[in-house]
């Protein structure tokens, strides 16, 4: 049995280029950056958990809510095959217990914060928005999408990103917990306008302050599916 259910909806996701050399502190043992046409990314996602069951069981209140985090890519060679995954800056949900159960278990790192998000439908188009509260001041990411979904490119960008099948965690130096997150191919709504209204040191640190001043070099706007995390393991080096 799957350790988590649920469905992942309307990821928005803005991508921006990063020297490696800040990222190398966080990378689990084992692994390496995964670069797309060269360059490093680190992205910033807002989505909304629906109907999450934990081992099956459906938590009350704990169903539906908010995330926004902070991730980079990697990959980690496993019998001479590559599996691509991602690592977590910070991840940021609206409820205590749910950060508990992701740090104790997974050894993540999650915070929990007031959030809230709006999602707007008009003829013409979509408009998507996460906030969350960090030290009395709120953050806002939001889009504004064409309102019919469209294949993602084979090749693309938009694959590279949306395409990261584990997750990686940093246990120690010589330990790394890895996890299957199981999901189909998602489709996606061409972005037409963004707004970021982050203050990326106030919410993930001063070494991450410098995106305060740099654009993303690409927005998207993932329809999303249903999803599982699978049971983590630990490799040891």
């Amino acid at each position: 049995m799957s350790f988590l259910t649920a469905e992942w909806r309307k990821l928005a996701i803005a991508n921006y280029a990063i020297d490696a050399r800040i990222l190398t502190p966080y990378l689990p043992i084992g692994t390496e950056l995964d670069m797309w046409n060269d360059t490093c990314y680190v992205s910033l996602i807002g989505f909304l958990f629906k109907n999450t069951r934990l081992m099956g069981i459906r938590v009350p209140f704990h169903s539906n809510f908010e995330e926004v985090n902070l991730r980079f890519y990697v990959r980690y060679k496993d019998k001479g095959i590559w599996k691509r995954g991602v690592v977590f800056i910070k991840e940021i949900v609206p409820k205590f217990a749910l950060s508990f159960v992701a740090n104790t278990i997974y050894n993540e790192n999650y915070v929990a914060m007031p959030m809230a998000h709006s999602w707007i439908e008009t003829e013409q188009e979509r408009i998507v928005e996460y906030k969350w509260k960090c030290k009395k001041e709120w953050q806002r990411f939001s889009i504004t999408a064409e309102k019919e979904l469209s294949s993602i490119q084979e090749g693309s960008a938009t694959e590279f990103i949306t395409e990261h099948y584990w997750g990686y965690a940093k246990y120690s130096d010589v330990k790394t917990n890895e996890y299957e997150v199981k999901h189909p191919k998602w489709d996606h709504y061409e972005v037409k306008n963004y707004k970021i209204e982050v203050d990326f040191g106030l919410t993930y640190g001063e070494r991450f302050k410098f995106l305060n001043y740099q654009n993303p070099v690409s927005v998207m706007l993932a329809e999303g599916s249903e999803i599982s995390v699978e049971r983590k393991t630990q490799i040891i080096f």
